[in-house]
């Protein structure tokens, strides 16, 4: 049987199928292709300027660094006119990141790129090994949460950028939406699927310049390229709520290959339906305020990684469905059908309803600086202090046999 012919060029022996339309291509038209479709993406969208500093949030895995090497080329071959950098954080995990931090070392060095290193002992005073120690693995990646995404932007301004692009893909944002979907959560599905997050009051803006780019073409491309990247998950990563979002979208992938791409989009029209009032922006989709930028940051912690409520239903909620089916099943039958709408409360479904009543709003946060440390927040102290708190209250104030007194400043800005 002759080899089968690429697509595109139709004349190399076809090696690679793309996973989102499966398209039998050649190595070198998929790669072409890739890129390109990268490129159209941050110019239809406009994510940069000439001469812009522009950090590229570096973790060593495959997404950033694959991130890190396109935009190098696109950079180079269309002349963008960037000034490109990595900024990696480091959490403190003996073990993982300090083995991936080696991999962006390394990158920099191909890549011919500035690297700064950010850590959590530098700006909170603990290490994640440390976290971990004082509140076990249960919650832990709440804590992670926030502090990675204050620690990006303390270690943008230290350098002065104004915009950091991050290795989300399309798996990402997919997730993010059936997610909020499933949550009822109206601003913030309003927001996950703005490729640009920027704010009037805040110097630095981040963008997804991989946003429609598959996740497992993403591996192909940095396969095909022999990219070095580090592929070991966080030791400290339970199972939550957006490990079943990954399987449901990954099941969905299956059966439809364009499944991915199609929630993406679906996301984004849905988006554009939420109200002002509701998503709390009066800017476009490619721009939020401040109070919806410090909501999301703070409210992605409390749900994420470690969250004792991961998103399933428990046995006790199904039987209050199931009893709640049967009554109206009953009610149906006698004529005498009813909705219970709230416990101890019902009222009859041929009543029309009240017109007289007015509808519900949603509040709006109001935009502030902690008292703290000056961060972003819908609150007088922002999560990070508030966690922080809670551990420098259990945390001992001496060490045995030292004497030397140990003072952590709660969030306090050390550049």
């Amino acid at each position: 049987m002759p080899p089968t012919p690429c697509a595109l060029c139709n004349t190399s022996r076809a090696l690679v199928i793309r996973p989102k339309n499966h398209q039998k291509l050649c190595k070198a038209c998929f790669l072409a292709i890739f890129e390109a479709e990268i490129h159209n993406t941050i110019t239809s969208n406009s994510l940069f300027r000439p001469g812009e500093r522009v950090a590229i949030g570096a973790s060593g895995g495959k997404d950033s660094t694959v991130l890190a090497s396109v935009l190098k080329t696109l950079n180079e071959r269309y002349n963008y006119g960037l000034d490109l950098l990595l900024l990696s954080i480091d959490e403190g995990i003996k073990g993982y990141r300090d083995d991936s931090l080696e991999t962006v070392k390394r990158n920099a060095t191909q890549y011919e790129m500035p690297l700064s290193i950010v850590g959590y002992d530098e700006l909170y005073g603990w290490t994640m090994d440390q976290v971990v120690s004082q509140i076990g693995k249960k919650g832990n990646c709440t804590y992670c949460g926030v502090f990675r995404r204050q620690a990006l932007d303390r270690g943008a301004a230290r350098l002065g950028i104004k915009h950091v692009v991050t290795g989300h893909n399309a798996d990402d944002v997919a997730e993010t939406v059936m997610m909020n979907l499933l949550r009822g959560d109206l601003p913030r599905l309003s927001r996950a699927t703005s490729i640009v997050t920027a704010s009037a009051a805040s110097d630095i803006k981040r963008s997804k310049p991989l946003k429609y780019a598959y996740e497992k073409e993403i591996v192909l491309y940095a396969h095909h390229k022999r990219l070095d990247y580090f592929s070991t998950e966080c030791i400290y990563s339970p199972e939550a709520f957006r490990g079943s979002a990954r399987t449901l979208i990954k099941n969905l992938e299956r059966v439809r290959p364009s499944a991915i791409l199609d929630v993406v989009r679906s996301g984004e029209d849905m988006a554009r339906l939420v109200p002002a009032d509701v998503s709390n922006s009066n800017q476009p989709l490619a721009n939020t305020t401040d109070a919806a930028v410090a909501a999301d940051e703070e409210a992605e912690g409390e749900a994420g990684c470690g969250s004792a409520n991961n998103g399933r239903a428990s046995g006790g909620e199904m039987a209050a469905m199931e009893q709640k089916l049967r009554n109206e099943e009953e009610a149906a039958a006698t004529g005498q059908e009813t909705d219970f709408t709230r416990q101890g409360q019902r009222h009859d479904r041929c009543k029309p309803p009240s017109t007289t009543t007015a509808a519900k709003k949603l509040p709006k946060q109001h935009l502030q600086r902690c008292v703290r440390c000056g961060y972003l927040s819908s609150q007088n102290v922002c999560k990070a202090c508030m966690l922080l708190e809670g551990l420098n209250k259990n945390r001992p104030k001496t060490e045995i046999g030292v004497g030397v007194s140990v003072s952590v400043s709660v969030g306090e800005e050390r550049y």
